[in-house]
Protein backbone atom coordinates (compact mmCIF):
# COMPACT_ATOMS: atom_id res chain seq x y z
CA UNK A 1 0.00 0.00 0.00
CA UNK A 2 0.82 3.37 -0.69
CA UNK A 3 1.50 6.60 1.00
CA UNK A 4 -0.76 9.50 -0.02
CA UNK A 5 1.48 12.06 0.50
CA UNK A 6 4.70 12.00 -1.79
CA UNK A 7 8.23 11.94 -0.03
CA UNK A 8 10.01 15.57 0.31
CA UNK A 9 12.76 15.87 -2.37
CA UNK A 10 16.28 15.54 -0.84
CA UNK A 11 17.27 18.99 -2.08
CA UNK A 12 14.17 20.35 -0.25
CA UNK A 13 15.02 18.54 3.10
CA UNK A 14 18.81 19.74 2.74
CA UNK A 15 17.58 23.80 2.35
CA UNK A 16 14.75 23.64 4.98
CA UNK A 17 17.62 22.04 7.66
CA UNK A 18 20.05 25.01 6.62
CA UNK A 19 17.69 27.56 6.82
CA UNK A 20 16.27 26.29 10.26
CA UNK A 21 20.33 26.61 11.29
CA UNK A 22 21.04 29.71 10.04
CA UNK A 23 17.92 31.07 11.95
CA UNK A 24 19.14 29.30 14.79
CA UNK A 25 22.78 31.54 15.12
CA UNK A 26 21.19 34.83 13.46
CA UNK A 27 21.76 37.56 15.68
CA UNK A 28 17.89 38.60 15.85
CA UNK A 29 17.70 34.92 17.47
CA UNK A 30 20.37 35.39 19.37
CA UNK A 31 19.07 39.01 21.26
CA UNK A 32 16.00 36.92 21.86
CA UNK A 33 17.50 34.19 23.56
CA UNK A 34 16.33 34.34 27.39
CA UNK A 35 19.36 35.52 30.00
CA UNK A 36 19.45 33.76 32.84
CA UNK A 37 18.67 35.75 36.26
CA UNK A 38 18.72 33.47 38.89
CA UNK A 39 20.39 34.18 41.79
CA UNK A 40 22.05 32.55 44.76
CA UNK A 41 21.89 33.60 48.22
CA UNK A 42 25.39 34.13 50.03
CA UNK A 43 27.22 35.80 52.56
CA UNK A 44 30.36 38.36 51.56
CA UNK A 45 33.11 38.35 54.24
CA UNK A 46 35.36 40.99 54.19
CA UNK A 47 38.92 39.54 55.37
CA UNK A 48 40.56 43.16 56.19
CA UNK A 49 44.66 42.18 56.70
CA UNK A 50 44.18 39.76 53.51
CA UNK A 51 42.43 42.11 50.88
CA UNK A 52 40.34 39.03 50.03
CA UNK A 53 36.33 38.45 50.24
CA UNK A 54 35.39 35.25 50.82
CA UNK A 55 31.78 34.16 48.99
CA UNK A 56 30.23 31.97 51.35
CA UNK A 57 27.09 29.59 50.44
CA UNK A 58 24.25 30.07 52.85
CA UNK A 59 22.84 26.23 52.81
CA UNK A 60 26.30 24.37 52.81
CA UNK A 61 28.21 27.09 54.55
CA UNK A 62 31.33 26.27 51.79
CA UNK A 63 33.33 28.90 49.98
CA UNK A 64 32.13 29.21 46.69
CA UNK A 65 35.08 31.83 45.36
CA UNK A 66 38.19 34.25 47.53
CA UNK A 67 38.05 37.50 45.38
CA UNK A 68 40.81 39.76 45.42
CA UNK A 69 39.83 43.08 46.27
CA UNK A 70 43.18 44.69 46.12
CA UNK A 71 44.49 43.59 42.57
CA UNK A 72 45.69 47.14 41.62
CA UNK A 73 47.89 46.81 45.06
CA UNK A 74 51.14 47.76 43.62
CA UNK A 75 50.16 50.67 41.48
CA UNK A 76 48.16 52.16 44.70
CA UNK A 77 51.30 51.30 46.50
CA UNK A 78 53.38 53.41 44.04
CA UNK A 79 51.27 56.93 44.21
CA UNK A 80 51.32 56.31 48.29
CA UNK A 81 55.51 56.04 48.45
CA UNK A 82 55.51 59.39 46.22
CA UNK A 83 53.03 61.87 48.01
CA UNK A 84 54.41 62.20 51.68
CA UNK A 85 51.08 62.93 53.48
CA UNK A 86 48.84 59.90 51.72
CA UNK A 87 52.14 57.71 53.08
CA UNK A 88 51.88 59.44 56.62
CA UNK A 89 48.39 58.61 56.72
CA UNK A 90 48.89 54.94 55.65
CA UNK A 91 51.40 54.26 58.21
CA UNK A 92 49.36 55.66 60.55
CA UNK A 93 46.53 53.46 59.52
CA UNK A 94 48.56 50.79 59.75
CA UNK A 95 49.84 51.38 63.18
CA UNK A 96 47.20 52.67 64.95
CA UNK A 97 44.49 51.37 63.73
CA UNK A 98 45.32 48.09 61.73
CA UNK A 99 47.62 46.71 64.47
CA UNK A 100 50.73 46.34 62.72
CA UNK A 101 48.50 45.03 59.35
CA UNK A 102 47.33 47.36 56.40
CA UNK A 103 43.31 47.33 56.29
CA UNK A 104 42.53 46.46 52.98
CA UNK A 105 38.81 45.88 52.96
CA UNK A 106 36.44 47.44 55.72
CA UNK A 107 33.31 47.25 54.11
CA UNK A 108 31.67 45.54 51.21
CA UNK A 109 28.01 45.06 49.42
CA UNK A 110 26.75 43.37 46.40
CA UNK A 111 25.07 45.01 43.18
CA UNK A 112 21.65 44.58 42.42
CA UNK A 113 21.95 42.31 39.53
CA UNK A 114 24.57 40.36 41.46
CA UNK A 115 27.47 40.45 38.92
CA UNK A 116 29.98 43.17 41.18
CA UNK A 117 30.42 44.20 44.54
CA UNK A 118 31.85 47.69 45.70
CA UNK A 119 34.28 47.84 48.69
CA UNK A 120 35.39 50.14 51.21
CA UNK A 121 39.64 50.37 51.22
CA UNK A 122 40.75 52.20 54.14
CA UNK A 123 44.51 52.16 53.77
CA UNK A 124 44.23 53.61 50.28
CA UNK A 125 40.96 55.80 51.48
CA UNK A 126 38.93 54.59 48.28
CA UNK A 127 35.97 52.51 47.21
CA UNK A 128 35.99 50.47 44.06
CA UNK A 129 33.68 48.36 42.04
CA UNK A 130 34.64 44.79 41.42
CA UNK A 131 33.36 42.66 38.74
CA UNK A 132 32.94 39.19 39.60
CA UNK A 133 33.38 37.77 35.71
CA UNK A 134 36.52 38.98 35.51
CA UNK A 135 37.91 40.68 38.54
CA UNK A 136 38.60 43.65 37.42
CA UNK A 137 37.79 47.16 38.98
CA UNK A 138 35.32 48.57 37.26
CA UNK A 139 35.43 52.13 38.79
CA UNK A 140 37.50 53.62 41.24
CA UNK A 141 36.74 56.53 43.81
CA UNK A 142 39.06 59.00 46.08
CA UNK A 143 36.95 59.75 48.80
CA UNK A 144 37.40 62.78 50.92
CA UNK A 145 40.64 62.79 52.93
CA UNK A 146 42.36 59.88 54.04
CA UNK A 147 40.48 57.04 54.94
CA UNK A 148 37.09 54.85 54.26
CA UNK A 149 35.25 53.55 56.69
CA UNK A 150 31.72 51.98 56.68
CA UNK A 151 29.18 51.57 53.82
CA UNK A 152 25.84 51.60 53.84
CA UNK A 153 23.83 50.99 49.95
CA UNK A 154 20.23 51.98 49.28
CA UNK A 155 16.91 49.47 48.61
CA UNK A 156 17.46 50.08 45.45
CA UNK A 157 21.38 49.75 45.02
CA UNK A 158 22.31 52.75 43.52
CA UNK A 159 23.63 54.53 46.15
CA UNK A 160 26.56 53.92 48.39
CA UNK A 161 26.76 56.18 51.65
CA UNK A 162 30.64 55.83 52.53
CA UNK A 163 32.09 57.33 55.82
CA UNK A 164 35.18 59.47 55.28
CA UNK A 165 36.68 59.27 58.32
CA UNK A 166 39.53 61.95 58.58
CA UNK A 167 37.25 64.56 56.83
CA UNK A 168 34.54 64.57 58.73
CA UNK A 169 31.66 63.95 56.06
CA UNK A 170 29.74 60.80 54.31
CA UNK A 171 30.19 60.91 50.33
CA UNK A 172 27.52 59.62 48.12
CA UNK A 173 28.76 57.18 45.56
CA UNK A 174 26.84 56.68 42.31
CA UNK A 175 27.03 52.45 42.08
CA UNK A 176 26.53 52.89 38.10
CA UNK A 177 29.35 55.72 37.51
CA UNK A 178 31.49 55.89 40.42
CA UNK A 179 31.03 59.35 41.00
CA UNK A 180 30.41 61.16 44.23
CA UNK A 181 27.22 62.94 44.04
CA UNK A 182 26.88 64.51 47.41
CA UNK A 183 27.69 64.63 51.09
CA UNK A 184 26.62 65.62 54.17
CA UNK A 185 28.73 65.95 57.69
CA UNK A 186 29.65 64.63 60.42
CA UNK A 187 31.79 64.50 63.72
CA UNK A 188 34.89 63.34 64.11
CA UNK A 189 35.53 59.66 62.91
CA UNK A 190 32.19 59.19 61.16
CA UNK A 191 31.80 55.38 60.87
CA UNK A 192 28.29 53.21 60.88
CA UNK A 193 25.60 54.12 58.32
CA UNK A 194 22.03 52.51 57.55
CA UNK A 195 19.47 53.18 55.27
CA UNK A 196 15.47 53.13 56.29
CA UNK A 197 14.03 50.15 54.82
CA UNK A 198 12.39 52.82 52.61
CA UNK A 199 15.56 54.32 51.52
CA UNK A 200 14.36 57.58 52.64
CA UNK A 201 16.77 58.00 55.88
CA UNK A 202 20.33 57.27 56.77
CA UNK A 203 20.97 56.50 60.12
CA UNK A 204 24.78 57.52 61.10
CA UNK A 205 26.51 58.04 63.81
CA UNK A 206 30.22 59.54 64.31
CA UNK A 207 32.80 57.27 66.69
CA UNK A 208 35.87 59.93 67.67
CA UNK A 209 39.43 59.62 68.08
CA UNK A 210 39.73 55.88 69.13
CA UNK A 211 43.08 55.52 68.06
CA UNK A 212 44.89 57.35 71.08
CA UNK A 213 45.75 55.82 74.61
CA UNK A 214 43.90 59.01 76.14
CA UNK A 215 40.75 56.44 77.33
CA UNK A 216 40.44 57.80 80.92
CA UNK A 217 37.33 59.56 81.50
CA UNK A 218 39.06 62.25 82.43
CA UNK A 219 40.41 62.46 79.17
CA UNK A 220 37.06 62.08 77.30
CA UNK A 221 37.27 65.50 75.71
CA UNK A 222 40.05 64.52 73.36
CA UNK A 223 37.96 62.26 71.34
CA UNK A 224 36.55 64.55 69.50
CA UNK A 225 32.87 65.16 68.35
CA UNK A 226 30.20 62.58 68.78
CA UNK A 227 27.10 62.27 67.24
CA UNK A 228 23.97 60.28 66.12
CA UNK A 229 22.16 61.92 62.86
CA UNK A 230 19.45 61.45 61.11
CA UNK A 231 19.75 62.31 57.50
CA UNK A 232 17.25 63.10 54.58
CA UNK A 233 18.90 60.48 52.06
CA UNK A 234 17.57 62.31 48.89
CA UNK A 235 18.56 66.02 49.88
CA UNK A 236 21.28 64.79 52.51
CA UNK A 237 20.08 67.32 54.82
CA UNK A 238 20.11 66.53 58.41
CA UNK A 239 17.16 65.76 60.17
CA UNK A 240 18.31 65.48 63.77
CA UNK A 241 21.30 65.85 65.68
CA UNK A 242 21.81 64.28 68.69
CA UNK A 243 24.26 64.10 71.51
CA UNK A 244 23.89 60.66 72.94
CA UNK A 245 25.63 62.04 76.38
CA UNK A 246 23.24 63.87 76.83
CA UNK A 247 20.19 60.92 76.37
CA UNK A 248 22.25 58.90 78.13
CA UNK A 249 22.86 61.38 81.15
CA UNK A 250 18.59 61.80 81.47
CA UNK A 251 18.73 57.92 82.27
CA UNK A 252 21.20 58.41 84.74
CA UNK A 253 24.65 57.35 82.44
CA UNK A 254 26.08 60.44 82.21
CA UNK A 255 29.56 58.62 82.68
CA UNK A 256 28.98 56.55 79.25
CA UNK A 257 30.59 57.53 76.22
CA UNK A 258 28.14 59.15 73.51
CA UNK A 259 29.81 57.05 70.37
CA UNK A 260 27.39 55.48 68.61
CA UNK A 261 28.98 51.58 67.40
CA UNK A 262 27.06 49.50 65.37
CA UNK A 263 23.46 49.63 65.42
CA UNK A 264 20.16 47.97 64.93
CA UNK A 265 16.43 48.90 63.83
CA UNK A 266 13.29 47.17 64.96
CA UNK A 267 11.11 46.11 62.48
CA UNK A 268 9.15 49.19 62.83
CA UNK A 269 11.82 51.36 62.91
CA UNK A 270 10.71 53.14 66.07
CA UNK A 271 13.35 51.56 68.49
CA UNK A 272 17.31 51.66 67.92
CA UNK A 273 19.59 49.67 69.37
CA UNK A 274 23.60 50.50 69.58
CA UNK A 275 26.76 49.86 71.54
CA UNK A 276 29.13 52.55 72.56
CA UNK A 277 32.61 52.81 73.13
CA UNK A 278 33.71 50.90 76.35
CA UNK A 279 30.61 49.49 76.92
CA UNK A 280 29.92 46.08 77.21
CA UNK A 281 25.91 45.91 76.27
CA UNK A 282 23.46 47.88 74.23
CA UNK A 283 21.02 50.70 74.75
CA UNK A 284 17.50 51.12 73.49
CA UNK A 285 16.53 53.76 71.98
CA UNK A 286 12.84 55.32 71.20
CA UNK A 287 12.82 57.24 68.30
CA UNK A 288 9.24 58.34 68.48
CA UNK A 289 9.82 60.11 72.02
CA UNK A 290 13.43 60.66 71.55
CA UNK A 291 14.62 59.12 74.80
CA UNK A 292 16.70 56.84 75.90
CA UNK A 293 14.50 53.73 77.42
CA UNK A 294 16.52 50.74 78.03
CA UNK A 295 20.00 49.44 78.58
CA UNK A 296 20.94 46.37 77.92
CA UNK A 297 24.10 45.10 80.73
CA UNK A 298 26.42 42.16 79.29
CA UNK A 299 28.55 39.94 81.76
CA UNK A 300 32.48 40.82 81.51
CA UNK A 301 34.48 37.54 82.26
CA UNK A 302 37.46 38.37 85.41
CA UNK A 303 40.09 37.69 82.32
CA UNK A 304 38.48 41.16 80.70
CA UNK A 305 37.68 43.26 84.14
CA UNK A 306 41.19 42.85 84.40
CA UNK A 307 41.91 44.90 81.22
CA UNK A 308 42.59 48.74 81.56
CA UNK A 309 40.33 50.74 78.77
CA UNK A 310 43.27 51.94 76.83
CA UNK A 311 44.02 47.90 76.49
CA UNK A 312 40.44 47.64 74.38
CA UNK A 313 41.22 47.42 70.74
CA UNK A 314 39.76 50.77 69.26
CA UNK A 315 37.60 51.36 72.37
CA UNK A 316 35.52 48.76 71.19
CA UNK A 317 34.17 46.66 74.30
CA UNK A 318 31.59 45.25 71.97
CA UNK A 319 31.59 45.58 68.26
CA UNK A 320 29.00 43.95 66.62
CA UNK A 321 24.86 44.12 67.01
CA UNK A 322 22.58 42.43 65.02
CA UNK A 323 18.43 41.53 65.01
CA UNK A 324 16.74 38.66 64.03
CA UNK A 325 13.82 38.49 61.09
CA UNK A 326 10.86 38.67 63.52
CA UNK A 327 12.51 41.48 66.06
CA UNK A 328 12.20 39.16 68.96
CA UNK A 329 16.47 38.83 69.18
CA UNK A 330 19.57 40.73 69.41
CA UNK A 331 22.91 39.29 68.40
CA UNK A 332 25.87 40.62 70.00
CA UNK A 333 29.39 40.20 69.13
CA UNK A 334 31.23 40.63 72.76
CA UNK A 335 34.39 42.10 71.17
CA UNK A 336 36.66 41.94 74.02
CA UNK A 337 35.36 38.91 75.72
CA UNK A 338 35.64 36.74 72.86
CA UNK A 339 31.82 35.83 72.61
CA UNK A 340 28.52 36.28 71.16
CA UNK A 341 25.72 36.54 72.65
CA UNK A 342 21.64 36.15 71.76
CA UNK A 343 19.31 38.39 73.60
CA UNK A 344 15.86 38.53 74.13
CA UNK A 345 14.23 42.00 73.09
CA UNK A 346 11.68 42.28 75.13
CA UNK A 347 13.72 41.35 78.69
CA UNK A 348 17.07 41.55 77.73
CA UNK A 349 17.64 37.79 79.24
CA UNK A 350 20.99 36.75 76.99
CA UNK A 351 22.49 32.98 76.39
CA UNK A 352 26.39 33.65 75.77
CA UNK A 353 28.59 31.54 73.51
CA UNK A 354 32.03 31.44 74.03
CA UNK A 355 33.76 31.68 70.53
CA UNK A 356 37.36 32.09 71.51
CA UNK A 357 38.85 34.52 70.22
CA UNK A 358 38.22 38.72 69.51
CA UNK A 359 34.64 39.20 67.42
CA UNK A 360 33.87 41.86 65.15
CA UNK A 361 30.67 41.89 63.66
CA UNK A 362 27.12 40.69 63.40
CA UNK A 363 25.29 40.45 60.85
CA UNK A 364 21.44 38.64 60.40
CA UNK A 365 21.02 35.77 57.43
CA UNK A 366 18.31 37.29 54.35
CA UNK A 367 15.40 34.85 56.09
CA UNK A 368 16.07 36.67 59.70
CA UNK A 369 16.82 33.11 60.87
CA UNK A 370 20.55 33.12 61.72
CA UNK A 371 23.10 35.23 63.32
CA UNK A 372 26.64 35.91 61.54
CA UNK A 373 29.37 36.73 63.78
CA UNK A 374 32.61 37.20 62.66
CA UNK A 375 35.69 35.86 65.01
CA UNK A 376 38.27 37.86 63.35
CA UNK A 377 40.86 36.39 66.32
CA UNK A 378 40.73 33.18 64.94
CA UNK A 379 39.87 33.99 61.67
CA UNK A 380 36.09 32.29 61.58
CA UNK A 381 32.75 33.04 61.34
CA UNK A 382 29.97 31.51 63.38
CA UNK A 383 26.63 30.65 62.44
CA UNK A 384 24.06 31.29 65.26
CA UNK A 385 20.20 29.81 65.72
CA UNK A 386 18.90 33.01 66.88
CA UNK A 387 15.44 30.08 67.23
CA UNK A 388 18.07 27.16 69.17
CA UNK A 389 20.66 30.20 70.10
CA UNK A 390 23.23 27.17 69.51
CA UNK A 391 25.95 27.66 67.14
CA UNK A 392 25.70 24.98 64.09
CA UNK A 393 28.32 26.25 61.84
CA UNK A 394 31.97 27.24 62.41
CA UNK A 395 33.27 28.23 58.56
CA UNK A 396 37.28 28.95 57.86
CA UNK A 397 38.00 32.41 56.19
CA UNK A 398 40.62 34.59 55.50
CA UNK A 399 42.85 36.99 57.71
CA UNK A 400 40.86 39.00 59.67
CA UNK A 401 37.40 39.20 58.87
CA UNK A 402 35.51 41.70 59.98
CA UNK A 403 32.56 43.17 57.65
CA UNK A 404 30.00 40.29 56.79
CA UNK A 405 26.89 41.31 54.52
CA UNK A 406 24.46 39.19 53.23
CA UNK A 407 23.94 38.94 49.29
CA UNK A 408 22.64 37.50 45.69
CA UNK A 409 24.92 36.77 43.20
CA UNK A 410 24.00 36.02 40.11
CA UNK A 411 23.93 32.34 39.48
CA UNK A 412 25.89 32.67 36.30
CA UNK A 413 29.16 32.98 38.23
CA UNK A 414 29.12 29.83 39.92
CA UNK A 415 28.68 27.67 36.45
Amino acid sequence: MHSSRRAAHPRVSILFALTTALLAFSPEASAAAPVSTAMREVLLVGNNWDGTADVIDVRSHQRLRRINVVPDRSERMKEILLDPARLTYFLLIREQVGEGHDQLVDDLFASNDGQVIYVSRPSFADVVAIELSTGNIRWRTRVSGQRADHMAISPDGTRLAVSASTAKRVDIIDTATGNIVGNFPSGDMPHENNYSRDGSKIFHASIGVVYTPFDTPELDGTKGERIFQIVDARTLQVLRKMNMREKLAELGMPEMSPAVRPMALSPDERFLYFQVSFFHGFVEYDLQEDRVTRIAHLPVPPETQQLRRDEYILDSAHHGLAMSGDGTKLCVAGTMSNYAAIVSRETFRYRVHPLGARTYWAATSTDGRYCYVSVAGDDTVSVISYETEEEVARIPVGDHPQRARTAKLAESLFQ
